[in-house]
């Protein structure tokens, strides 16, 4: 360890030393504090040693979150190996992919993933060893033999600049792409949430979102740097976590629609108080954010604006200060607009949004090219569009031409990815997928198509066929036939004028 280093192991060992008896985690009635924790990692981080498993070593997981799930991201943070969380929402193939392409050298999966898994092994080589957290088919054993009974080796020397995640993100030219994200950027990311939302110790976070997710993993690490508690859930279920809410006076979470207003009536349906809540962040309708306030006036809705690459969060601030913008720069991070020759744009003028500071990820996985692009003159290139007002405030306006981006319920669908794939049907010869606004998810993947000449084909039979080869959010809610894409001078697909003609698809 380094004279200036400090990594997310450190926090675990800190907590228990500081916070020893305190709460760190419940999960399934299980309450396990901050001592008991650094207990925990340092018995799984013997046996990841013992499996061959150091520094830079990948450990894909597949699986819901659970106590485990947290105990194998601290091992890893200890013996300095990469953790990839697998997003269970996506198809075999997509899930295979991303397996293959982070080269890990052992999986841990749920019950309910590991036939999956055993189904594809021979599309990952490189997996040395296969553990289960339950019971699972052979090559699969339990996660249990890899927790020894007391810990038995030293702490591996990682330096905080080393990478401790890979999250795929959507995949911009059809392929999903691994964000490397550090120690370093994780715990900036974490410092900013305890400076801007005054975090302590007697903060509980209801920890709904998965572990797969910036969102998730990033807001539980920020809690627990301030020594404080997270209620892990499995998967979101409304009933229990206003339930967990009020029992264990939850102080914050993260949330992407449909959640905080299934939360809200959850809460009126089970008669359940919400008091306790003094910070929610994420995105949400106006509607729900009213809602939310006018149910919760002791709590802040927190408009953001933030993206794997960015260990989270880049903008931040209470929705009330300057509704409909996406907040302004925290505390150690900088952002700018740019014009299409990177050059600085003034406040009121629409351009790419770049960020620099301790928080950008070192990188796309084995993307030289991309990075390289990515990272040019010195700055993240978001690909997302915005502007500033001239308070500092982040009007987000969408993604870049080449990059647009949907959103359903907070999960990333790229057009490029699920054209690719409707292209393939033998009955469609053309296709633009685009995003129109949805009530329920806040946004919805629409796609229109241009059939074969002689061919037709339903559109319920079409979102069916993309749905047996992406993940099920990825599907167009709505589909529209038409003759033909509407085209620009140069010949390409007009999607200014697909959103613009069918854009009210979702309303």
């Amino acid at each position: 360890m380094g004279l200036r280093d400090f990594t997310l192991f450190d926090v675990i060992a800190r907590n228990a030393r500081l916070f020893g008896d305190r709460t760190a985690f419940v999960c399934d009635g299980r309450r396990i504090s901050h001592g008991e924790h650094l207990e925990r990692v340092e018995r799984l981080a013997a046996g990841l040693a013992d499996a061959g498993i150091g520094i830079g070593d990948r450990v894909a997981v597949l699986a819901q979150n659970s106590l485990e799930y947290v105990d194998l991201y601290g091992a890893a943070a200890r013996q300095g190996a990469i953790v990839l969380p697998i997003n269970w929402r996506l198809g075999a193939d997509e899930i295979a992919y991303a397996i293959a392409d982070g080269t890990p050298k052992m999986v841990v999966a749920g019950t309910d993933y590991a036939e999956l898994i055993v189904s594809a092994r021979d599309k990952f080589p490189s997996v040395e060893r296969y553990h289960a957290f339950g019971v699972a088919p052979a090559p699969f054993r339990p996660f249990d033999d890899l927790v020894g009974p007391a810990p038995s080796c030293p702490a591996a020397d990682v330096p905080v600049d080393a990478g401790f995640v890979i999250i795929h993100t959507a995949a911009v030219g059809g392929r999903p792409r691994g964000a490397l994200i550090s120690h370093a950027g994780l715990l900036a990311a974490g410092l900013q949430l305890l400076c801007s939302w005054s975090l302590g110790p007697d903060d509980v976070n209801l920890g709904m979102l998965p572990l797969f997710h910036v969102s998730g993993l990033g807001l539980l690490l920020g809690v627990q740097q301030a020594g404080g508690s997270t209620l892990v859930q499995r998967r979101f279920d409304p009933e229990a976590a206003v339930r967990h809410i009020e029992a264990d006076k939850v102080t914050l979470f993260a949330e992407f629609p449909p959640m905080l207003g299934a939360l809200l009536d959850g809460a009126v349906k089970a008669g359940r108080d919400l008091s306790s809540l003094r910070v929610v962040t994420g995105l949400d309708s106006v509607e729900t954010i009213n809602r939310f306030e006018a149910c919760c006036p002791g709590a802040q809705f927190w408009a953001v604006y933030g993206q794997s690459e960015l260990s989270g969060m880049a903008t931040l601030a209470p929705f009330r200060d300057r509704p409909g913008s996406a907040g302004r720069p925290i505390l150690l991070t900088n952002v700018m607009v740019v014009d299409d020759l990177d050059h600085p744009l003034p406040a009121g003028q629409v351009g790419e949004i770049v960020v620099r500071g301790p928080t950008v990820f070192k990188g796309y996985w084995n993307c030289d090219a991309d990075n390289a692009q990515t990272f040019r003159g010195g700055w993240h290139h978001t690909g997302d569009m915005g502007r500033f007002d001239q308070d500092g405030y982040l009007w987000y306006a969408g993604r870049s031409p080449a990059k647009e981006l949907i959103k359903p319920g907070g999960e990333n669908v790229y057009p490029a990815e699920v054209e690719e794939v409707i292209l393939g049907h033998p009955a469609i010869a053309e296709v633009a997928v685009f995003g129109v606004a949805d009530a329920h998810w806040g946004e919805a993947v629409s796609a229109l198509c241009v059939c074969r000449p002689g061919q037709t084909v339903s559109a319920e039979d079409l979102i069916e066929f993309v749905g047996s080869r992406l993940a099920r959010y990825k599907r167009p809610k709505h589909v529209i036939f038409a003759s033909a894409l509407p085209r620009t001078a140069a010949g390409a697909v007009d999607r200014a004028r697909v959103k613009q003609e069918h854009g009210a698809a979702g309303l």
